[in-house]
């Protein structure tokens, strides 16, 4: 049975190679080439097949055989020798392991979008970046490949970053200028799949009717095409390549005749013009020849031109042109100018309306603070206002009256400023109850608020802990609780909640929230009216909020509380007020340059200010305001503006710059704004000015000062600046600034308003 099967296997073996010799003795020509996609480097599948045979082939099926069964039946059919060879070429062939392919993963940022590709493992960063700036349509420069959160350099190839032949490698790549030059994730194309190995049916010569099926294997030779040059669209700049074959072209035979010499192409070559003979000729009448003239024009000469008729009558063509020419020019020149200059008005027209509509929602906004005071700051504006009011009560009464009736007039104005005096106070505590509702409202929303960062994404993640959940339930039962006019089951109910969350902790404050929720339970179940429970239910809202500030009970809170809970911190970080006698934490106490020590706390000198001087800082405070947004807005590490508080700006204001413009001399302070005197430097009491919103505005435009000031002007504002230089240099925090931020010396000081005049004398 062996033996019949090695016969079989003979016969076939001869077979293919009887078959294969018929093959090869006939002439090829190539039919077939299917180029790799993009030039990424795969090998060109190719076929090879006469044409003679392809006539005869009917392809009956398609075989998908990996090529590694193909390899492994080949080495068994060999001897051991050729197996020996077929490893020694094989190990040969691994040596260039820069050739070899390594799978490469890249991850686009910052959408997260995978994609893989093969490249050679001989490959640098930037033979990368090239390539996926053509597939990406963005420079190379501004694509960032990344490995482990780390930049790679450009002259980095995959093996010195750790690629293995035929491994896998994981790189990021993200965008230097997301907005401009984003990464999108690209479309993968579809690939040409092509089978090792395809089965054909070949008709035998012997008999037209019988076929013969024959394995046929595709040969994979890696080959690249040749530059042969090109050419560049002058217009579009567009590159365009010759193409190239992947087979040589068909050799004609050679006939034994010679068609190129070394002599045919060295020969020199000469041009050299001819004039070619042109024969003419003319007939007239002659003896023997008549001539007609009946057809014949008799013309007459005309005027004649001179060459300088001819260019003066050019010239005057010329002047005309230009004439035209001029005038239209002229013409969109002017009508230039008279858009401009409507558009000019139209622009000085609504500056004119915007800053009124400004002024007079100012001047709402301190009247509608007046009528309403919220804030601390209202209230000082309403001592103030009375104040002013007093004053120009006293003035009149002092100029009109004297002796007893003065006397008396000055009693019956201070019984009407007690009474106003009483009713702010009035308006104090109302708007003092209201703020600490919203304060206590605004506490429990911290409390229950989610914790929440920003992504790489730039969205926000939100995340709930047991801490923020359990506030959430404390603020929601707080809020019951607080309801008015709800029914009486609905009032039980929410009393029963809070008896039960109390419960889970004893103490004194939780067993005195119970006994008052038991007392109202009793009297609601009595039929009590509710106006009769207003006491208790105020006192059950208290406990019960003393209950939600208890880190204890609710662990939240104990980051928004301004007492900390550490006795020892409590001592180290706070400072007693002489005023109040209370301790504080420092940033109750304002920074004064001249104190040593802490003194009174903000309290007591508002207080103080109410109580004698009645001083109003909200103007001053705006023209602050609008100072740090301007500086942040020009450099964000500017600090110097920071630093400053109202009574520092009010000295600067009010006592440098005399609380006016220093160009119009304007004291409207709803107009006054405080800029920079030098635009270059950051700003500084030794580097500003006061001015109008409009000067400012086209102060800030001004580039060269001595060519837009005078000497005189200028000397003053340099004077100014001295004067709040030493002010300012008082104070600990401002003068670490001083001499960083100073003026150059000899910058301003050479600007003097007379200079001495040299004269010689005989």
């Amino acid at each position: 049975m062996d033996e019949n099967m090695e016969n079989r296997g003979r016969s076939e073996d001869q077979d293919k190679t009887k078959l294969t010799s018929q093959i090869q003795n006939e002439t090829f020509e190539p039919v077939a080439d299917f180029n790799d996609k993009a030039g990424d480097g795969d090998p060109l599948q190719c076929v090879q097949v006469s044409a003679s045979v392809l006539a005869s082939v009917e392809v009956d099926s398609v075989v998908d055989k990996p090529s590694q069964t193909l390899e492994e039946e080949q080495k068994e059919r060999l001897d051991p020798d050729q197996q020996d060879r077929m490893l020694n070429d094989e190990a040969t062939l691994f040596t260039d392991v820069g050739n070899t392919t390594a799978t490469v993963k890249i991850m686009f940022l910052p959408d997260g979008h995978m994609m893989t590709i093969a490249f050679a493992i001989g490959l640098t960063i930037q033979d990368l970046k090239e390539h996926f700036s053509n597939e990406l349509k963005v420079p190379p420069d501004v694509i960032q490949i990344l490995l482990n959160g780390g930049i790679t350099e450009n002259n980095k190839t995959l093996i010195s970053l750790g690629a293995q032949p035929h491994g896998t490698i994981q790189l990021e790549m993200s965008s230097i200028d997301p907005e401009k030059h984003p990464i999108r994730p690209l479309k993968p194309q579809p690939e040409y799949s092509m089978s090792d190995v395809i089965t054909v049916r070949v008709q035998k010569d012997t008999d037209l009717v019988a076929y013969q099926d024959v394995v046929v294997e595709i040969v994979r030779a890696p080959h690249r095409k040749a530059f042969v040059g090109g050419y560049r669209h002058r217009i579009t700049g567009t590159v365009f390549h010759h193409a190239a074959v992947q087979t040589l072209p068909r050799q004609r035979p050679d006939r034994g005749v010679e068609t190129f010499c070394r002599d045919t192409q060295t020969v020199e070559t000469k041009s050299q013009s001819q004039q070619c003979f042109n024969n003419t000729s003319t007939q007239m009448t002659k003896i023997g020849c008549y001539m007609s003239n009946m057809e014949d024009k008799l013309i007459s000469p005309g005027v004649y031109i001179t060459a300088d008729e001819y260019h003066s009558r050019r010239l005057k063509a010329v002047v005309v042109l230009q004439k035209h020419v001029r005038r239209w020019q002229a013409k969109r020149f002017t009508d230039q100018l008279r858009r401009e200059k409507e558009h000019h008005q139209d622009w000085v027209k609504k500056e004119e309306v915007r800053r009124k509509l400004e002024k007079e929602e100012k001047i709402k906004a301190e009247h509608q603070r007046r009528m309403n005071p919220a804030t601390a700051e209202d209230f000082e504006l309403l001592y103030y206002s009375v104040e002013r009011w007093r004053q120009q009560e006293v003035q009149h009464i002092d100029a009109t009256l004297s002796g007893p009736e003065r006397k008396a007039a000055l009693c019956a104005l201070l019984d009407q400023e007690t009474q106003f005096l009483f009713s702010v106070e009035q308006h104090r505590t109302a708007a003092r109850q209201r703020n600490q509702q919203k304060a206590v409202q605004a506490l429990l929303d911290k409390c229950a608020a989610p914790k929440r960062w920003q992504a790489f994404d730039g969205r926000m993640t939100l995340m709930d802990t047991q801490h923020t959940i359990r506030a959430q339930e404390l603020r929601d039962l707080y809020s019951s609780v607080n309801v008015q006019n709800v029914k009486r089951e609905e009032r039980l109910n929410a009393l029963l909640s809070v008896k039960h969350t109390v419960k889970e902790h004893d103490c004194n404050l939780t067993r005195d929230i119970v006994e008052l929720i038991d007392r109202e339970t009793d009297l609601l179940t009595r039929g009590v009216k509710e106006a009769n429970l207003g006491g208790l239910r105020k006192r059950i809202s208290t406990l019960f909020l003393q209950y939600i500030k208890t880190p204890a009970f609710n662990p939240e809170v104990s980051r928004l509380l301004k007492v900390p809970q550490d006795l020892a911190q409590m001592k180290k970080d706070f400072v007693f007020c002489q005023g109040c006698s209370s301790h504080l934490p420092p940033a109750d106490f304002p920074l004064e340059y001249s104190a040593r020590t802490a003194g009174r706390c903000r309290r007591c000198t508002r207080l103080d200010n109410e109580a004698r001087r009645r001083v109003d800082l909200s103007l001053h405070r705006s023209i602050l305001r609008c100072l740090q947004q301007d500086e942040v807005s020009r450099n964000r590490d500017s600090k110097i503006p920071f630093l400053l508080q109202e009574q520092d700006l009010r000295y600067l204001v009010d006592v440098v710059w005399g609380a006016r413009s220093a160009l119009s001399t304007q004291d409207d302070m709803h107009d006054l704004a405080m800029v920079r005197w030098e635009p270059l430097r950051d700003w500084s009491p030794w580097n500003c000015i006061l001015l109008t919103t409009e000067e400012a505005s086209a102060h800030q435009k001004v580039e060269h000062l001595e060519k837009a000031y005078g000497v005189v002007f200028m000397c003053s504002v340099k004077q100014k600046h001295m004067l709040a230089q030493k002010y300012f240099s008082k104070i600990p925090a401002m003068a670490q600034f001083l001499q960083s931020t100073s003026p150059q010396p000899g910058a301003h000081g050479d600007l003097l308003v007379t200079k001495p005049i040299t004269v010689e004398t005989k």
